[in-house]
């Protein structure tokens, strides 16, 4: 059996990844998932004037509700999963919770954002694929997907 990180943080296109995943299922690939997600650790300050088991607890709690959807949609399909909510820099972290949870491939939803922008901010899937050992399936938006969600279009 194949164990797969799938990082979710909540948007639309970590949802899309966890459809690849299934896809994969669906076409015959025998696979365990991992769903990872990673919250920000509390600033000094916020550590300063707050319990930090508090804002732990609260990140732990916040991380849950963003992976929600994706075990929806792990059980509705009869997937075998389980969740890694941890703290910490987002792609060093989600590489090593492949790393510490023995995966064998990570899937990451990709924003697809270009230019200038994406080389001031960084992108957190060219980064788990640029630092990982694993083979790493970077999932965009079918472009179909993003038609029929714009409220706009009829």
């Amino acid at each position: 059996m194949l164990k797969i990180m799938i990082a979710v943080d909540g948007s639309d296109v970590s949802i899309e990844a966890v459809r690849q995943g299934i896809k994969l299922l669906k076409n015959g690939l025998d696979a365990h998932f991992v769903i990872a997600h990673v919250q920000k650790e509390a600033t000094l300050l916020e550590l300063a004037t707050t319990d930090s088991d508090l804002i732990a607890n609260a990140s732990i709690d916040a991380g849950m509700d963003l992976v929600a959807p994706a075990q929806e949609l792990l059980r509705a399909a009869g997937a075998s999963y389980e969740v890694e909510i941890s703290l910490g820099e987002e792609a060093n972290t989600l590489i090593d919770i492949a790393t510490s949870t023995e995966c064998e491939m990570i899937l990451i939803g990709a924003t697809g954002k270009g230019g200038l922008g994406s080389i001031l901010i960084g992108s957190v899937s060219r980064e788990v694929a640029r630092h990982s050992g694993l083979p790493v399936m970077i999932v965009k938006m079918p472009e179909e997907r993003d038609a029929e969600e714009d409220p706009g279009e009829e």
